[in-house]
C-alpha cells in the first residue's frame, strides 16, 4: 500500500510538472510568434510560419541550410504567384523535418511539400539517433526546451534580428567551386539510416492524411551531392511513388556557373545561384502541379510589397557581385 501511494505521489508530481511546462511553453510560443528577434536563427522558421495568415501558403519547403539558400519564395511569387514558405533549419535532421511539417500544418493547408533531400543523409544511427528523436519530440511539444536560453533576451536584452524573406536567407558572398565534375555516374548507392526511412514514411503518411503532394528535390551542391546519393533517393522515390527532381544533374539547364553562384566553395548557393534554381523550379512546379496564381488578389497584397522590396535588393546586390567578379576575373 505504501509503495502504491509513493507511485501515485511521484506520478502526480510529474503530471503537475508537465502541466506547468506545457502552460509556460504555450505562453512563450505566443510571445515568440509575435517577436522572433528573441529566437536564435536556427529556430526562427518554427515561429515565423505560425505568423503567416492561416491557409495562405500553397508550398512548404523543408530541409537543412541547402533549402533556405537555394529556394526563394519571392522569386516564385514574382513569376508565378505561388505562395511558398521555406521552413529550413541549419543542420536540420529528419526528426526535426517531420515535426517542422507538423508545425506548419497546424495553420496551413499546402498543396505541395518540397523536401530538400540532403536531410535524408543526415544523422547517425544507434543511440545518437535516439537522443535526437527524444530531443526533437521535446522541442516540438514543449517549446521551452527549444528556447531554454530565452532568459538572456529578457534579462540582458540580447536579441537576434535577422532579415528574411519567407524563410529564404539573403546570402551574397562569392567563393567559387573549382574541383570539377562531381556527379560521376555509378551504380553504387549511399544507404540511408533506419531512422531516416522511418521518418520519411511518417512524413509521407502525414502528407497523405492532409492530401498534400510530396516532391523530393536535390539542389545544386558539390559538397553534399554525388551520384551514389542520387541513386539512393531515386530508388526510394520509385519504391514509394514519389516525384523526384535532382538539379545536380541539370546544371546546364538551370544555368549554374560555379564561378559566380557558389557561396562557400560548393556547399551552398548564393543569391545568384538561388535566383537561377528558383526560376527553373518555378517552371517545373507550374507544369507538374496545379498551383494557383494569387497575384492581384487582395488578401495577398503584402506579397507584392515584399517581393518589390526583395527584387530591388536582389538587383542591387547582384550588380555589386558582378562588378566584384569583373575586378577579380
Amino acid at each position: 500500500m505504501r509503495d502504491f501511494k509513493k507511485i501515485v505521489k511521484n506520478l502526480t508530481f510529474f503530471v503537475i510538472l508537465f502541466a506547468i511546462f506545457a502552460g509556460v511553453s504555450n505562453k512563450m510560443e505566443t510571445v515568440l510568434i509575435e517577436n522572433d528577434n528573441l529566437v536564435h536563427s536556427r529556430n526562427k522558421s518554427v515561429f515565423r510560419i505560425l505568423r503567416e495568415p492561416e491557409k495562405s501558403i500553397d508550398v512548404i519547403v523543408l530541409g537543412d541550410s541547402l533549402s533556405y539558400s537555394a529556394i526563394s519564395p519571392m522569386v516564385l511569387w514574382k513569376y508565378h504567384g505561388i505562395t511558398t514558405y521555406v521552413c529550413g533549419q541549419s543542420g536540420q535532421e529528419i526528426q526535426e523535418t517531420y515535426h517542422m511539417l507538423e508545425t506548419a500544418l497546424e495553420t496551413q493547408s499546402p498543396k505541395l511539400v518540397i523536401l530538400e533531400t540532403n536531410v535524408m543523409f543526415r544523422g547517425n544511427p544507434g543511440l545518437a539517433s535516439l537522443r535526437k528523436t527524444i530531443e526533437a519530440w521535446g522541442n516540438h511539444y514543449i517549446p521551452i526546451f527549444r528556447c531554454h536560453d530565452i532568459w538572456k533576451s529578457f534579462l540582458i536584452e540580447k536579441q537576434y534580428p535577422e532579415e528574411n524573406y519567407k524563410g529564404f536567407a539573403f546570402r551574397c558572398d562569392v567563393h567559387p567551386y573549382e574541383k570539377g565534375e562531381y556527379m560521376q555516374e555509378t551504380e553504387q548507392r549511399e544507404e540511408m539510416t533506419d531512422t531516416v526511412i522511418t521518418y520519411m514514411e511518417k512524413i509521407e503518411e502525414l502528407c497523405k492524411e492532409k492530401n498534400v503532394k510530396l516532391l523530393l528535390l536535390g539542389t545544386p551542391s558539390p559538397v553534399n551531392y554525388n551520384y551514389r546519393r542520387h541513386n539512393s533517393v531515386r530508388t526510394y522515390a520509385t519504391e514509394h511513388s514519389l516525384d523526384y527532381l535532382d538539379l545536380n544533374l541539370k546544371l546546364n539547364e538551370v544555368g549554374i556557373d560555379w564561378k559566380t553562384d557558389s557561396l562557400d566553395k560548393g556547399d551552398h548557393l548564393n543569391i545568384s545561384g538561388a535566383q537561377k534554381v528558383t526560376k527553373y523550379l518555378g517552371e517545373y512546379l507550374k507544369s507538374e502541379y496545379e498551383l494557383p496564381d494569387h497575384r492581384g488578389e487582395a488578401p495577398y497584397a503584402a506579397w507584392d510589397k515584399e517581393a518589390e522590396e526583395y527584387s530591388q535588393k536582389a538587383e542591387d546586390n547582384l550588380k555589386v557581385m558582378i562588378k566584384n567578379d569583373d575586378r577579380t576575373g
